[in-house]
């Protein structure tokens, strides 16, 4: 038996690397999917990667209340239902000390990684089915700190006090809400904060992060849906309130 079946599920940040990978691995297990994301160019490449009419698409900034509502309603309107709701939307920042962070990127980081859940907690969880699951991507940059990533650092720290709060004030409605942290795993987001700290030799820092790593190598994106997906299934009804680390044993080496 298909372990989603009869599921729909909401994802924020669908065309990114772990949402789509995920997106995949609830679609193989019988869940209807909508994907949001805040580019139409992204959401028209992973409708032709995708190919699956159990998938509906939204173009929505997750960091608005009116545009969550509206994927909401989408939702609602195109499946009948939300049993799953995966806010995974997250924008990385740039690397630079805390002394000298541009306050508009801190502004559109903490919009997007902390706002974002926020809304999404507040306006999706109470139109959610009874006995569903709430899963937020954090990051082991929410369990520890890294230098020069400070914005990044606070704002997935932050999500795990929503996810605790949220998980005691919806328990009695048996929605069970978890927090998942991936240590550094081999996607564009990766790339991207290799770059910026050292555009000159990406390649040295990504040695340094593989070298923190006990496993040494980057996580798959799709390893990271393969949690969600088990927190997404009734294999998890009775997790609730966790953080759960996907880091190849970075935090505890």
């Amino acid at each position: 038996m298909k372990r989603l079946k009869d599921k729909v599920a909401v994802i924020t940040g669908g065309t990114g690397g772990i949402g789509l990978a995920t997106a995949k691995l609830f679609l193989e297990q019988g869940a209807k999917v909508v994907l949001v994301d805040n580019s139409l160019d992204a959401i028209e490449k992973a409708r032709v990667d995708l190919n699956n009419d159990n998938v509906s698409y939204f173009q929505a900034d997750v960091s608005k209340k009116q545009e969550t509502i509206k994927f909401l309603n989408h939702a609602l309107e195109t499946f009948g239902k939300i049993d799953v709701f995966f806010a995974n939307a997250g924008i990385e920042g740039t690397s630079s000390p805390i002394t000298a962070y541009p306050e508009e990127i801190l502004d559109k980081v903490i919009a997007v990684n902390l706002k974002g859940v926020w809304l999404g907690c507040q306006y999706v969880i109470p139109k959610m089915e009874e006995g569903g699951s709430v899963i937020i991507t954090s990051s082991v940059a929410g369990l520890k700190g890294f230098n020069g990533l400070g914005a990044y650092v606070a704002t997935k720290h932050a999500v795990v006090g929503v996810m605790r709060v949220a998980a005691a004030e919806n328990a009695a409605r048996k929605i069970r809400v978890n927090t998942i942290h991936p240590g550094p795993v081999d996607n564009d987001m990766m790339q991207r904060i290799e770059n910026d700290m050292a555009p000159d030799s990406p390649n040295v820092v990504k040695d340094g992060f593989t070298a923190s790593v006990p496993f040494g190598r980057y996580a798959s994106s799709k390893e990271v849906g393969e949690l969600a997906l088990f927190l997404a299934s009734d294999e998890s009804k009775y997790i609730t309130g966790c953080t759960h680390l996907i880091d190849g044993g970075m935090l505890n080496a």
